[in-house]
């Protein structure tokens, strides 16, 4: 519980400090060469620390561009093809004791990855 407490306040003063944005700006021109949609840079982030949080941006977004929309498409697929690398890893390590990690953030970064392309591809299939 400490752990979740800990990651929801670092997301919360991240928003709140503009953190997020100027993440979003800084990986934006990136992404948008890749055909990403840079207001979405900040959720992908998020959400590999708190899926709590990263609801919170995902209302916002829908706020702003609407569920329906190819961004909102995105958005939604992306939630449910990415995990909460950190979260989980620091959680199931912990009651596990686990103390050589190996190359597990490598696999769980290559997989979310993997979920952000497929979001892309399959909103792109829907629309």
């Amino acid at each position: 519980m400490p752990t979740l407490i800990g990651l929801m306040v670092a997301v919360g003063v991240l928003r709140a400090s503009g953190f997020l944005q100027a993440v979003g700006r800084l990986f934006g021109g990136l992404a948008g060469k890749v055909g990403f949609p840079s207001e979405l840079v900040p959720l992908v982030f998020v959400k590999m620390f708190s899926s709590s949080a990263a609801t919170g941006l995902v209302l916002d977004i829908f706020k702003t561009h609407g569920p329906d929309s190819y961004i909102g498409t995105i958005t939604s697929i992306m939630m449910s093809c990415t995990e909460t690398i950190f979260y989980t890893m620091s959680v199931y390590f912990l009651a596990a004791k686990v103390t050589k990690t190996r190359h597990t953030l490598a696999g769980a970064l290559l997989a979310t990855l993997a979920g952000v392309v497929a979001s892309v591809i399959l909103a792109g299939m829907v629309s």
